[in-house]
C-alpha cells in the first residue's frame, strides 16, 4: 500500500477554516474513493497551527485518482493562500498492516 504523510504549517488566522476544509477532503476521500483506505487529520500538541495528514491508498493509481476528485480540488483551492510554508509531503510504503490486512479493511 502507498502511504502519504503531509506536514502542514497553517497561517494562524486561517486555522479554523483550514481544519474545516481539511475535514471535507478527508471525509470525501474515505467516503467516495474505494482506493483510499485511511485519511487521518492530526494536530500537533505543541503547535496549534501545525497539522499532519496520514493517508493510505491501494496504490499510486488510487492516489492519482484522489488528486482529481472534487473534494481534493476544493480543498487545494480553498487553502492555497493559508499555508505558512510549503507542504512537506513524504511518500511511503506500508509494512504493517500488510497489504492483505489493508485490503480487508477497504
Amino acid at each position: 500500500m502507498l502511504a502519504v504523510f503531509v506536514k502542514i504549517q497553517i497561517k494562524p488566522e486561517y486555522r479554523d477554516q483550514y481544519l474545516e476544509a481539511s475535514m471535507g477532503d478527508a471525509m470525501g476521500s474515505t467516503r467516495d474513493e474505494p482506493g483510499c483506505y485511511r485519511f487521518d487529520v492530526l494536530k500537533d500538541d505543541k503547535d496549534q497551527n501545525r497539522i499532519y495528514f496520514y493517508e493510505v491508498y491501494k496504490d499510486e493509481a488510487a492516489f492519482a485518482v484522489h488528486q482529481t476528485m472534487p473534494h481534493f480540488k476544493k480543498w487545494q483551492e480553498t487553502v492555497a493562500d493559508w499555508n505558512a510554508q510549503p507542504l512537506e509531503v513524504v511518500i511511503l510504503t506500508t509494512i504493517y498492516p500488510d497489504d492483505e490486512a489493508w485490503a480487508r479493511q477497504g
